[in-house]
């Protein structure tokens, strides 16, 4: 009698530690689960923590796009997170537990988000629903408000400079919008884009309005407006092979980023055209 004890597939009496054996799926396609639909990153030190007078247009101009689009909107953690940062250092938290506090703080200002667009139908929903329930809410509403940091929690990875968790609330909609396929991803940010030098400290300092992030690793700038790691999830990426960085107290920049104008900076991997 003849056993078949094993199953027919193409890895079946492969290792997937071999790299020969992994080339084989890197250009097998993935399924866009969310197309059409469009991330907002709202940062909350560059917004959301100077209160009323920033918010609130940001949040008019989100009203007047989830008109005629679908919209995930992310938010970070601003201030509190810095000084939660500040204390959990002082008491030795590590990474991981400084992450899980750091997502809190995030979905706190999701849900300011949230009930400011609340009258449009748009809600703040916790971390544990946004991967299996997402689809399901944005067939209920035209747009939900999450936060941005990315669930790792206690897991997450290691940072290569101290403990301050390398995967925070800028690399979260990038992840996200990888694995959904979303259309586009924009960063609200206090400044145009990006500069060679801290715009805010060189008045001086030269606007860069479009680079490969390959060519940003090599210019190696002593700061950014978006969380670094996020340089190295693009340079994998697929279907999220871009993302633009705008500047929130012009609202009006948020709705045409959206609609796919060049109106900040757009960071992109070899995919792009």
């Amino acid at each position: 009698m003849k056993h078949n004890n094993h199953i027919d597939s193409l890895f079946m009496r492969e290792s997937l530690l071999d790299k020969e054996v992994m080339k084989q799926g890197e250009e097998s396609p993935t399924f866009k689960m969310l197309p059409d639909v469009h991330i907002v990153k709202i940062g909350a030190s560059s917004i959301i923590d100077k209160g009323r007078g920033v918010t609130y247009p940001v949040v008019d101009k989100l009203r007047e796009i989830l008109k005629n689009e679908r919209l995930v909107i992310s938010t970070g953690g601003g201030a509190r997170s810095k000084h939660l940062f500040s204390i959990g250092l002082d008491l030795e938290m590590p990474t991981g537990v400084l992450a899980q506090l750091a997502g809190e703080d995030a979905l706190g200002n999701a849900h300011i988000l949230g009930t400011l667009l609340s009258p449009e139908g748009v809600i703040a929903i916790p971390p544990e629903s946004i991967g299996h329930l997402l689809p399901l809410f944005l067939k209920a509403a035209p747009g939900v408000v999450y936060a941005g940091m990315p669930p790792y929690s206690l897991w997450e990875h290691p940072s290569e400079n101290g403990n301050i968790p390398s995967h925070r609330t800028d690399a979260g909609p990038v992840i996200l919008a990888e694995t959904f396929g979303f259309k586009s991803v924009t960063l609200v940010k206090d400044v145009d884009g990006l500069y060679d030098e801290d715009p805010k400290l060189n008045p001086n300092a030269k606007f860069i309005d479009k680079i490969n992030v390959t060519d940003l690793e090599k210019m190696n700038l002593a700061t950014l407006p978006f969380n670094r790691v996020v340089i190295d999830i693009i340079k994998r990426n697929r279907h999220c092979n871009h993302f633009q960085i705008v500047n929130g107290n012009n609202p009006e920049l948020i709705e045409r980023a959206v609609k796919g104008e060049h109106v900040g900076t757009i960071i992109h991997n070899d995919r792009f055209e």
